[in-house]
């Protein structure tokens, strides 16, 4: 099992793939699809497409789940137990607790029953993932690489998401629990590096290793300011702050209201669903600058980050050490200057100052994030040149090739004899 360059077996758990629209699904995708250009077969075990609505999307709901033979291995969907009440943690644990109990079950027959692979990838959140890796990866006879997108249940904890302190203390151990049970856990930057190998004992700090996420340059390229989106939204040749992402507790998108209140000129687009939505829409009732929309289709990703002439990255604080927004790299990739209201020091400050490509202020902070907002829509030369930048960053630092050799030469590691 230990030939170099010998064609791995993997098995990939996930809560979302392709034709998923979450953003770790699209990272997941483009992983996998690197891994089988280098040759390797990959059993993927993951959810039935739901997270655009939080419910199964049509054309899905005929079967509890299904299996897909693929020319490099298999699909798995199994289903993932949506709830309509995104707010209602309770109900979310429950359904996250059965769709990891399923895909177990899709795991362990995954490549044949009880069949030896290279290693078992699970991909956290959910959390209860890692438990689900475990099982998988011990029927398997095979190490257990863990990736943790955001950090678990700090996040959380930070937004007031969850106040009780047993389910934190469960949460916790739960989190720890699942450190510990991985032969390597991979993180996206080196704050969520420290973060977890606080959690651990000395021994196991190097079983965590920082893989960044990376962003598809060919498929998400610049393009035109005018997009048939603007006009389908009303939107006209006005300068656009754009937000796109998820709606929800760790965004502090009341920054997004001020500003709107500040800047009657420009219009500010909320672009996508959460918990927060309803909430937002409610209180910019009588802001005529701001409007909102929903997902679009993939194949309109890059319509949709062209539609903004400044994006923003808001993130609450102290939340910028357990979590690093994927849409970072969009953005830029897009040729798009990025305002984040982040905190300072850590990740995405450090791609923007690296690259060139946007401005970081202090996250909770309407005054800051307005003036820089101000001066970014105020010279359009200034953006263009943020816009290149970013652009050429990311052509150089961020490929999917690069991502995908890293884990293979991790799990061709834990399979090497020490």
């Amino acid at each position: 099992m230990n030939e170099p360059n010998r064609p791995l077996r993997l098995v990939v758990v996930c809560p979302h793939f392709y034709p998923d629209t979450a953003p770790t699904g699209r990272v997941i995708t483009r992983i996998v699809e690197e891994l089988v250009a280098r040759g390797h077969r990959i059993d993927v075990v993951t959810a039935l497409p739901w997270y655009r609505n939080h419910a199964i999307e049509p054309g899905w709901q005929d079967r509890f789940a299904r299996r897909v033979p693929t020319a490099w291995g298999s699909i798995t969907r199994v289903n993932p137990f949506p709830g309509g009440d995104k707010r209602n943690l309770l109900r979310r644990a429950l359904g996250f607790g059965g769709f990891s109990a399923l895909a177990a079950i899709g795991g362990v027959r995954a490549g044949g029953w009880f069949r030896r692979v290279d290693a078992v990838i699970a991909m956290s959140p959910p959390l209860t993932m890692g438990v689900t890796g475990r099982l998988v990866a011990w029927t398997h006879r095979c190490p257990l690489v863990f990736n943790i997108q955001d950090v678990f249940p700090d996040a959380a904890v930070e937004t007031g998401a969850i106040t009780n302190r047993r389910i934190i203390a469960v949460a916790s151990w739960l989190e720890r629990r699942s450190y510990h049970c991985a032969d390597a856990v991979t993180v996206l930057s080196d704050d969520l590096a420290a973060n977890v190998r606080a959690k651990l004992p000395e021994r196991r700090a190097a079983t965590v290793h920082m893989i960044p996420n990376f962003v598809d340059t060919e498929r998400i390229h610049p393009a035109a300011r005018m997009t048939p989106y603007r006009a389908e939204l009303g939107i006209g040749d006005e300068p656009v702050v754009l937000y796109a992402g998820n709606v929800g507790f760790s965004q502090s998108l009341d920054l997004m209201l001020h500003a709107a209140k500040a800047l009657p000129e420009v219009t500010f687009l909320i672009n996508g669903e959460g918990s927060m939505r309803d909430d937002l829409v409610e209180r910019s009732a009588d802001l005529d600058n701001v409007c909102f929309g929903r997902y679009v289709p993939d194949d309109r990703l890059v319509e949709l980050l062209a539609t903004g002439d400044v994006h923003v990255v808001p993130l609450r604080r102290g939340l910028a050490n357990v979590s690093v927004p994927s849409k970072t790299y969009s953005i830029l990739a897009a040729g798009r200057p990025i305002v984040a209201a982040i905190d300072a020091g850590t990740e995405v400050p450090r791609i923007l100052e690296a690259s060139g490509g946007g401005l970081a202020v202090e996250p909770d902070n309407p005054a800051q994030f307005t003036a820089s907002l101000g001066v970014l829509v105020a010279d359009p030369e200034r953006m263009r040149e943020m816009g290149a930048a970013g652009r050429h960053w990311v052509e150089s630092a961020a490929s999917p090739g690069a991502v995908a050799e890293a884990y293979e030469a991790l799990v061709r590691g834990l399979n090497t004899p020490q």
